[in-house]
C-alpha cells in the first residue's frame, strides 16, 4: 500500500491512493487519465525480434543479446523452453545419444543444462522453467514479451519490416521494427506470414535422391505426441476412464513398448496424415483420448502386473510437435550430407541424432513399428546458409524449421541440435549488424565467415574441425608450464585450440594429481602482456548424456548435480618480478565455459592453481584464454 501511494499507475501517470481508488466514484481528472480503448497499442524498435522462445529461440535471443545486439523476444506462452517447458516435458536430447561419444553440445546449452542439474535435485520441470526465465532475463540487451502471439507482418522489397503481436494478459498489441527477424516458432510462423519459399510435407527420392525418401511426395509429416507422468502410491490406485478414452488391446502394443509408466510414451503420436497446425484442437482432444485408453490399459487390462498402486499426477495438454514448416534457404540440408558428412566451408553446428523418422499414421496404425531409426557413425556439419531464407532478405530461422529436406529432419529437429542452431544464428545475425552486412555476405565471404568461427568457439559453441586461432587471444603467444601433468595431460594442450574431447585419441586438456597437493598451470609471455579478461574451459564429461527427464531409469544412469570432473574451487594470480597478486578466487563452480573480467593489468604471467573439483582426482583444463577487451 505505502509503495502505490508514493508511486504511479503505470499508464495512467497520476498518484494512486489505494483506498479511492477501490472504495470511491472516480473524480473527473481520472477519467481523462483512463485508457478507452480495451487493447493498447505500442510501437516498439529493436535490431533483432526473435519469434518463439523454445530452446531455439533461447539460444538465439541470449546469444545475439551477449554479442551486443538489442533483442526483442516473443514467446506465445507464459513458460519458456516449448518442447522442453514444464507445460510438454519432451527431454533435450542431440548428439549425446551416440553412446561413448564426446559429442554432448556445449555453448549456452551446456550452461543452461549444467545450471539445471547442479541447482534442481528435486527434478522439477517448474524450476527448470525458472533457470531459462532468469537467464533470459538477466541478459540487459533482452526484452521478453510473454504471453504475446505473434499474428501479422508486414513487408517491403522482399524484407520484413515489422511484425504484430498481441498479449491478451495485458490487453497490448505491439508491432515491432527491427533490422532482422529469426523464426523460432518451429511452425515458420513468421516466415509463412512473411510470405517467405517454405516446405512442407515428404519429398519423393527424386528429388534428392535421398534413399530413404518416399517413393512419391506428400503431404504428410511426423506426428505429435502428449506425454504423461505417474507415481507410485502406498495403496491401490484405482482408474476410471472418461467415456471418450480410446480403448486398446495387447495387440495394439506388439510394436510399442510398456516397460515403464512413470514417464508416458514418445510414441503416443498422431497427426501426421492432416494439417498438423490449423488441425492442433482436434489433435490434442485424440491424444488425450490416446494418453488415457493406455492408462486404461495400463491400469485395467491385467495384462500389466505391478501397476495397482500407481496413479497419474500430471498429462500435458500442450502436444509437442516434430514437424510442419521448413523454411527454405541457400542450401537445403539432405540425408547424404548426415549420412556422409561434408565440412561446410560456412558450417556453425553439428547434428548426431540418428536418422529417426516415424510413420505419419502414429496410433493410428499400431500394426507397424513407431519409427524407423538409422543410427550415426559421426556428427554431421551444418551450414549457415540453411539457417536464412533465400526469398526474405532479413529473415533467419533456428530451430526444426531450417532449410533441410524430411529425411535431413528426421535428425535435426531435436532440442540440443536446435539449440545450438538458434546460438549460431543469434551470433551471427549480431555480426551482421556490426558489419552491416547480409547474410549470404556472411556466410560466403571468407574474412566474414571465418571471425563468425572464431566468435562462436570462443563463446563455446563446438565446431567440428575447426580450432582457435582468434587473433585476440593473448594466451596463443603465451608460454605454458606447470607445477604436474599426467602422460596424457599435458600442460601444453590448454594452448592446442581445442578446447573439448573429439574422440581423435588424443587429450586436449592438461591433467594434474589433485593428491600431490593443489596443482597450478601457468602462462607466461616474453614481455608484459595487459588483460582484463581470462577464459577457462573446464571437463564437464560430454562423453554422458544429462538431461532432465522424468524417467528414473535415465535418471539412474547419469550424474546429477555438478559434475565431477569439474573443476569447483580454483585461484587466479598475477605473477611477475615485482612480485605475486590474487587477481581471481572461484568457489563452487560448476559450469564448463567460466569468464572472469577485472581492472586491467599488466603482467608477465599468469597462473591457475586448482584446489578443488567437484569429486575427481584430477584437475582438468581444456582451455585457457586471455583477452584485453577495449
Amino acid at each position: 500500500r505505502e509503495f502505490i501511494q508514493a508511486g504511479t499507475l503505470a499508464g495512467g501517470g497520476f498518484l494512486v491512493n489505494p483506498v479511492t481508488l477501490f472504495s470511491n466514484p472516480l473524480d473527473a481528472v481520472q477519467r481523462e487519465n483512463i485508457n478507452q480503448e480495451v487493447y493498447n497499442k505500442r510501437d516498439l524498435t529493436t535490431e533483432v525480434v526473435v519469434a518463439g522462445g523454445g530452446m531455439s529461440g533461447i539460444s538465439a535471443a541470449i546469444s545475439a543479446a551477449r554479442n551486443g545486439a538489442k533483442v526483442i523476444l516473443v514467446h506465445d506462452r507464459s513458460r519458456l523452453g516449448g518442447n522442453a517447458s514444464s507445460e510438454i516435458r519432451m527431454h533435450i536430447s542431440g548428439a549425446s545419444v551416440m553412446k561413448g561419444k564426446p559429442w554432448r553440445e556445449t555453448g549456452i546449452l551446456e550452461e543452461l543444462v549444467l545450471t539445471e542439474a547442479a541447482t534442481n535435485p528435486q527434478r522439477s520441470f517448474e524450476i527448470w522453467d525458472l533457470i531459462l526465465y532468469d537467464k533470459v532475463i538477466s541478459e540487459p540487451n533482452i526484452t521478453l514479451l510473454l504471453d504475446s502471439v505473434l499474428f501479422d507482418v508486414s513487408t517491403e522489397d522482399d524484407r520484413i519490416r515489422s511484425v504484430s503481436a498481441v498479449c491478451s494478459v495485458t490487453e497490448e498489441v505491439y508491432t515491432i521494427k527491427a533490422g532482422y527477424f529469426i523464426d523460432c516458432t518451429g511452425d515458420g510462423t513468421m516466415a509463412a506470414l512473411a510470405g517467405a519459399e517454405y516446405m512442407r510435407g515428404r519429398e519423393g527420392k527424386e528429388q534428392f535422391n535421398e534413399s530413404l525418401a518416399s517413393d512419391k511426395p506428400d503431404n504428410h509429416t511426423m506426428g505429435n505426441s502428449l506425454l504423461f507422468f505417474s507415481r507410485k502410491f502406498e495403496s491401490p490406485m484405482p482408474f476410471t476412464p472418461p467415456a471418450w478414452a480410446n480403448k486398446y488391446t495387447q495387440a495394439d502394443f506388439a510394436h510399442r513398448r510398456i516397460f515403464s509408466w512413470e514417464y508416458g510414451y514418445w510414441w503416443i503420436e498422431i497427426g501426421g496424415m492432416g494439417d498438423i497446425i490449423k488441425e492442433g484442437q482436434a489433435i490434442r482432444h485424440e491424444l488425450l483420448a490416446i494418453v488415457l485408453g493406455v492408462w486404461d490399459y495400463i491400469k485395467n487390462s491385467g495384462n500389466i502386473p505391478g501397476s495397482e498402486n500407481w496413479a497419474l499426477t500430471w498429462v500435458g495438454m500442450i502436444p509437442g510437435k516434430r514437424e510442419s514448416r521448413r523454411i527454405t534457404g541457400e542450401h537445403i540440408l539432405v540425408q547424404q550430407e548426415v549420412q556422409s558428412p561434408v565440412l561446410f566451408p560456412d558450417r556453425v553446428a553439428y547434428g548426431g541424432w540418428p536418422l529417426d523418422d516415424h510413420p505419419p499414421q502414429g496410433m493410428y496404425q499400431t500394426s507397424a513399428a513407431p519409427y524407423r531409426s538409422i543410427a550415426l557413425k559421426e556428427p554431421y556439419s551444418i551450414p549457415l546458409r540453411s539457417l536464412y531464407s533465400r526469398s526474405v532478405k532479413n529473415l533467419w530461422m533456428a530451430g526444426r524449421n531450417l532449410s533441410a529436406s524430411h529425411v535431413a529432419l528426421s535428425s535435426t529437429r531435436v532440442m540440443a541440435t536446435c539449440s545450438t542452431l538458434g546460438q549460431a544464428v543469434g551470433t551471427a545475425v549480431a555480426c551482421c549488424l556490426k558489419e552491416r552486412i547480409s547474410p549470404t555476405q556472411l556466410a560466403t565471404g571468407e574474412k566474414y565467415i571465418t571471425r563468425l568461427h572464431q566468435i562462436l568457439l570462443r563463446q563455446d559453441q563446438s565446431i567440428l574441425g575447426v580450432i582457435n586461432n582468434d587473433p585476440e587471444d593473448l594466451a596463443r603467444q603465451a608460454g605454458v608450464k606447470a607445477s604436474s601433468e599426467t602422460g596424457v595431460g599435458k600442460a601444453r594442450n590448454v594452448l592446442d585450440g581445442i578446447n573439448r574431447d573429439i574422440d581423435d585419441g588424443k587429450s586436449h586438456q592438461w591433467q594434474a594429481e589433485l593428491s600431490q597437493g593443489e596443482p597450478w598451470i601457468e602462462l607466461s609471455w616474453p614481455k608484459p602482456a595487459a588483460m582484463n579478461q581470462i577464459q577457462l574451459t573446464f571437463d564437464t564429461g560430454a562423453r554422458r548424456q544429462l538431461r532432465l527427464t522424468g524417467e528414473d531409469s535415465v535418471y539412474n544412469s547419469q550424474i546429477r548435480g555438478p559434475q565431477p570432473e569439474t573443476v569447483s574451487d580454483f585461484r587466479i594470480e598475477a605473477r611477475g618480478p615485482e612480485g605475486n597478486r590474487e587477481i581471481k578466487r572461484v568457489k563452487d563452480n560448476y559450469l564448463r565455459r567460466v569468464v572472469l573480467d577485472f581492472d586491467e593489468i599488466s603482467t608477465g604471467s599468469i597462473r591457475i592453481t586448482v584446489q578443488k573439483t567437484n569429486g575427481d582426482n584430477l584437475a582438468r583444463i581444456f582451455e585457457i584464454r586471455c583477452y584485453r577487451n577495449l
